[in-house]
């Protein structure tokens, strides 16, 4: 007869781990992002679209952002474009262009953003378009 033992060890890797402080996850109507490294001038964060969800079509005066998908599928809206990107690629959005990440998939949606700018306080956000009801300018 063979004995069945418990590990007691949990596994971490997906489990946010709080950083210098800052808010291990923050969820979102639809889905949540994590930041993970943050310094002078950039922001690294983890962010999760749930499937048929996205983003407000938003702009930010004081930022630019890379995205790289990581999985699933991402719509991307920047400006007059619209691009469908898959795992292990990636788009630019420029500062006080219009932009809206969607995830039109079956799966959750993860990517990888990098925020590079003078300000990137989560207030330097110009809502014109939100699924949920949060269309005012939270701009500074």
């Amino acid at each position: 007869m063979v004995q069945i033992q418990e590990n007691p060890q949990t596994s971490t890797l997906h489990t946010p781990v709080e950083i210098n402080g800052m808010s291990p996850t923050e969820m979102r109507p639809w889905g949540s992002f994590t930041t993970l490294e943050e310094g002078p001038g950039y922001k690294i964060k983890r962010i999760e679209v749930n499937p048929g969800h996205r983003l407000s079509l938003q702009m930010h005066h004081h930022r630019s952002e890379h995205w790289i998908v990581v999985s699933g599928t991402a719509k991307v809206t920047c400006g007059e474009n619209e691009q469908v990107l898959f795992t292990n690629q990636s788009t630019y959005v420029p500062q006080c262009i219009n932009h809206r990440l969607e995830n039109p998939g079956v799966i959750p949606l993860i990517l990888i953003e990098v925020q590079n700018g003078e300000y990137l306080g989560e207030d330097d956000i110009v809502r014109f378009q939100d699924d949920y009801a949060r269309t005012e300018s939270k701009a500074k």
